[in-house]
């Protein structure tokens, strides 16, 4: 313990190590058996740690949950500001960001289907997150995507469905991934299948606004 007072990065290290063990855990299990079938002593068997370090770590189960859906969301909207920008264009913001979508849902599908799961049960842990914070974003976004109808950039789009439209596409290969495989006849959906999915969605999106 000496070692470690004495030394406040690898305490700061440790700990960033020690939650980020836990969610990863916790992902997998909330996605396999959902927010009531879970249990703090499941999280802490997939992670291999002690139950008493998930609790000093996150205390309730209710606050690992909110974490995973927190990490998820701060994730999917910050690539939406980090692409969907005025300098970028259509074309480089929307493809970028329909790519890390992607991406995100071969990365971290667990996460993806503990957000659908989340919002089917009428969205009770984020519903505060989804009508302000959420709400707040997209009006942002919708300001690039509607300074780009006036400058004839794009086809005339009602800004909030566009994103609705790439999310449902992006998202459907994490949250729906057995039936994806099923009809591949894949199991396991590989690269080759993400980035199929890429440009098809790229496709889709480009095309119908009318980007060169």
């Amino acid at each position: 313990m000496a070692d470690l007072e004495a030394n406040p990065p690898r305490v700061g290290r440790l700990r960033r190590d020690r939650q980020a063990q836990i969610l990863h855990a916790a992902e997998q299990v909330f996605a396999a058996k959902g927010f009531d079938g879970t249990t703090t002593a499941d999280i802490a068997a997939l992670a291999a740690l002690p139950k008493a370090n998930v609790h000093y770590y996150f205390g309730t189960k209710e606050k690992i949950y909110r974490a995973v859906l927190d990490n998820i969301l701060d994730l999917w909207l910050d690539e939406a500001d980090y692409w969907i920008t005025p300098e970028r264009g259509p074309r480089a913001s929307l493809t970028g960001y329909i790519r890390s979508k992607i991406a995100l849902a071969q990365a971290k599908p667990e996460a993806s289907r503990i957000y659908a799961g989340e919002l089917l049960r009428g969205a009770p842990h984020i519903a505060g997150y989804l009508h302000v914070s959420l709400r707040e974003r997209v009006r942002k976004l919708s300001l690039v995507i509607d300074a780009w109808v006036v400058e004839a950039k794009i086809r005339p789009v009602d800004p909030a469905h566009l994103l609705f439209c790439i999310w449902a596409m992006t998202q459907t290969y994490a949250d729906f991934s057995v039936q994806i495989g099923a009809v591949l006849a894949k199991p396991v959906l590989d690269d080759a299948v993400f980035e199929t999915a890429a440009a098809t969605v790229c496709g889709i999106v480009l095309g119908g606004l009318g980007v060169e």
